[in-house]
């Protein structure tokens, strides 16, 4: 398992390299010159040189992505100008509100998801299988920013069950149950897609280990249905659903940018939407590299949980 472990942590190392020259040059091709969004008024010819030298947007693209990947393995993010303050602050101060968000969608895709995907395998064909199966495909065939407006127009506007936005109450407030209240909406509306994805899964992979031989012998036995069903058949199963719940959690943690921005929610996603729309670069690099950099240590995570189940799966 050392070995395992060591061996895809070596290997996250050229996908991150990877993934930082991507960013950094998405970021570089955006039309457009950094100093004159800075500037604004005050953009004449003398300042944009003197503040394209400060920033070092003079120099070569190849020594920007240097000097930029440098200070960052160092942990200097840069500092924001928009917010004239530290990158590497702001982002972790918002990634919290985030993790709150995407890793609470993920718990309820992830349980949803798994017990649709048995309920419709062990009930094949049956009422529930259909009813269940017709439901993950509207939820998957639904875009979440739409579910996420009809949401909050039916449970905040018509029947004012749940507040509109935010994530706490912008008078009094401020406990869990106001953050729990604040986040139902958002959760929810960020975990459908995903549910439906992984109870598909889970169903394909259920009925195909059910007609598995060791599945008939451990009926043949005379085992309880419910410990041959989720003691051996789920348990065997799981392994080829694991990788798609990693999946599932770095999808959850991007798809965040929109859904934050819908309900208001103040996480990396609506932090990114603001930096872009002022050409705060190294706030948006920061902000991405940070998210693909989770995505790719929930896979790696989901791996190591699968070898741990089936050590026969190989990196």
């Amino acid at each position: 398992m050392h070995v395992y472990i060591l061996r895809r942590l070596i290997l996250i190392i050229p996908v991150l390299l990877g993934l930082t020259v991507i960013v950094f040059l998405i970021m570089s091709l955006i039309p457009g010159d950094p100093a004159l969004a800075i500037l604004g008024s005050y953009a004449t010819p003398e300042n944009v040189a003197k503040l394209r030298a400060d920033l070092g947007l003079d120099k070569s693209m190849v020594e920007q992505y240097w000097i930029w990947l440098t200070n960052m393995v160092q942990g200097d993010f840069g500092r924001s100008y928009s917010l004239n303050r530290p990158v590497l602050d702001e982002i972790l101060e918002r990634f919290g509100a985030t993790l709150i968000l995407a890793g609470t969608s993920l718990v309820l895709c992830t349980i949803f998801g798994l017990l649709t995907g048995v309920v419709s395998a062990v009930r094949q064909y049956g009422w529930a299988d259909k009813t269940l199966t017709f439901a993950v495909l509207i939820g998957i065939s639904i875009p979440s920013f739409w579910l996420g407006l009809l949401l909050m127009m039916f449970f905040a506007v018509e029947l004012r069950w749940l507040p509109v936005s935010g994530m706490y109450a912008i008078y009094g407030g401020g406990d869990l149950p106001d953050l729990i209240r604040h986040l139902i909406l958002p959760s929810v509306t960020l975990a459908v897609v995903a549910t439906g994805i992984i109870a598909r899964l889970t169903r394909s992979n259920m009925l195909e280990v059910l007609r598995q031989d060791f599945i008939r012998t451990a009926r043949a036995k005379g085992l309880d249905e419910n410990r041959v069903i989720y003691r051996h058949a789920f348990k065997a199963a799981l392994v080829n659903v694991i990788p798609v719940i990693g999946v599932q959690a770095g999808f959850v943690l991007g798809g965040a940018v929109y859904i934050e921005t819908v309900f208001q929610w103040p996480g990396i996603g609506r932090m990114l939407v603001n930096a872009i729309s002022t050409r705060d670069i190294l706030l948006v690099q920061g902000g991405v590299v940070l998210v693909a950099g989770s995505y790719v240590l929930f896979n790696l995570f989901a791996d190591v949980i699968q070898h741990l189940l089936d050590p026969r799966v190989k990196a």
